[in-house]
């Protein structure tokens, strides 16, 4: 087996894994990416589709994975897994406990397809990682799976907000836009907010009580990155309350 045969395997899986992360692919995308031309891209796909992959050519929009379909795990090299374990005890770490089950049984999963002797290292290094007390005591949340399900189905929330700059609680119907890991190791929703007619950001440490309501709201045509630059701007002048 020659340099090229190694390379063209090499591709085959990475367009394979791609598929499978990405709901829709055009050949000019996978192209683009693996530097090859777009008639290497059909010879590839021909390739992985007499390999027994179901890929769905959707005409005119380009690549799919049939529903349903897995491909097997990859092996995971030394620094890839080295990476996964760090940020496993800084999210462990984090000030939201929703996920703590789900992303241990996540990287279980993980660990499980690891080679022994890389498992071994992997578990030595977790044992040298250490999270500072300090943030351990920080209090905790359990609202990011609602608010997320509430932003990728355009629900209006119900919430209760202690806002400790103005010492009060007032009480809003939000539209949520985008989630907002602070710099105090917190997460923020950042929302439209009905009350103050604007948008605001509110710390989830600070809700008090948030409700799932029955009410939709058209999805806000704003970008996130638009509106991260549009709060930097404020940075270096008076800036408003973020609630």
């Amino acid at each position: 087996m020659n340099d090229n045969d190694l390379k063209r395997i090499s591709r085959l899986v990475a367009i394979a894994t791609q598929l499978q992360t990405k709901s829709l692919l055009t050949a000019t995308q996978l192209s683009k990416k693996f530097n090859v031309s777009i008639r290497t891209i059909y010879r590839d796909i021909k390739a992985l589709e007499d390999a027994g992959i179901p890929v769905l050519t959707i005409d005119g929009k380009g690549y799919s994975l049939m529903e349903g379909y897995k491909i097997p795990p990859v092996m995971f090299t030394g620094s890839e897994a080295n990476a996964l374990i760090t940020a496993e005890q800084l999210l462990l770490s984090n000030t939201d406990r929703s996920f703590t089950g789900e992303l241990l049984s996540a990287l279980n999963k993980i660990k499980a397809v690891l080679q022994f002797s890389t498992k071994e290292k992997v578990e030595f290094l977790a044992n040298r990682i250490a999270v500072s007390p300090l943030l351990l005591r920080t209090q905790k949340s359990d609202l990011l799976p609602l608010i997320q399900h509430a932003l990728i189905e355009f629900k209006v929330l119900h919430i209760h907000y202690h806002s400790l700059g103005k010492k009060e609680k007032t009480v809003r119907f939000v539209e949520p836009f985008a989630l907002y890991y602070c710099l105090e190791e917190s997460w923020a929703l950042i929302a439209w907010c009905r009350l103050r007619k604007e948008f605001r950001m509110f710390k989830l440490n600070n809700i008090l009580k948030l409700e799932l309501t029955e009410l939709n709201f058209q999805p806000h045509k704003m970008t996130l990155q638009e509106y991260l630059r549009e709060k930097e701007k404020k940075f270096t002048t008076p800036d408003t309350p973020l609630s």
